[in-house]
């Protein structure tokens, strides 16, 4: 272990701390955290439990990262957080390990921004390159596909799952699944179209643009249930992004998704 660790900080017997990990005033790491190569801790940080943060992370002040659920069924049995690399963690964000019920494990990708006051409950999967803006909370059991954007003071419901490169506008509450690329605002989400400016930003082509604004116009129309019209697109498309949209939806059983307006 080599780096630049303040003398106020406690650092428990146990904690693995590797190579030019930086660690500010009057942080708090518990026995069984490990920290990957050039982590930072700002300062006033609490990191405990099992948990595991990738190589540079930075985590600002007053963050608590690693405590227990938020969940009364919790009995104190043995659960993980693990973070991937390069995430930035700012002030007064909450991570917590998961539960047995929820398989026990909260997971956090590589290279997100968690802005201040956001909270990422037990057992949620956060794929990477997520932006979580100030104050916004990620239940339990939610899944955060790679790419997606959430808005400030957002609530995201337990158990929703939001596709890659979807976008939620600030003070949404969401109840149901989001498309990959889908477009959610208001106060009780609604489906309002794609992501038009982040696929153009990620340099997608304009074929599978147009070829995701057909299937987006197809989802609101036809007969069957949402996700029997989400099947049939893959029929009428060769898109690796339609594809994507029709795996998301299929792929799983007794589902509700917000619907396209």
């Amino acid at each position: 272990m080599s780096g630049n660790i303040h003398p106020s900080a406690v650092i428990e017997d146990g904690a693995v701390i590797g190579d030019g990990v930086e660690i500010g005033p009057f942080c708090h790491v518990g026995p069984h955290v490990k920290l990957a190569d050039g982590v930072i801790l700002k300062s006033h940080v609490v990191v405990a439990g099992d948990t595991e943060i990738g190589p540079e992370t930075v985590i600002f002040p007053f963050s608590s990262i690693g405590e227990i659920p938020q969940d009364l069924k919790f009995a104190g049995e043995q659960t993980k957080l693990i973070i991937g690399a390069r995430n930035r963690i700012r002030e007064h964000v909450t991570m917590n390990t998961g539960t047995s019920g929820g398989g026990g494990v909260t997971r956090v990708g590589d290279d997100g921004l968690f802005m201040a006051g956001c909270h990422v409950a037990h057992d949620a999967v956060i794929g990477d390159r997520v932006v979580i803006v100030n104050q916004t909370a990620i239940a339990g059991h939610c899944v955060i596909e790679d790419d997606v954007i959430i808005g400030g003071l957002c609530g995201i419901h337990q158990f929703v799952r939001i596709g890659t490169g979807a976008i939620v506008g600030a003070l949404s509450m969401v109840t149901n699944d989001v498309i990959p690329h889908g477009l959610v605002q208001g106060p009780r989400g609604e489906l309002d179209g794609l992501n038009l400016v982040g696929l153009k930003r990620k340099g997608v082509a304009r074929a599978d643009i147009t070829a995701l604004r057909v299937a987006f116009q197809t989802l609101k129309q036809g007969e069957g249930s949402f996700a029997e019209r989400a099947a049939r697109l893959v029929q009428d498309s060769d898109s690796d992004y339609v594809a994507d949209l029709v795996r998301f939806v299929t792929g799983t059983t007794d589902r509700h998704f917000l619907t396209p307006k």
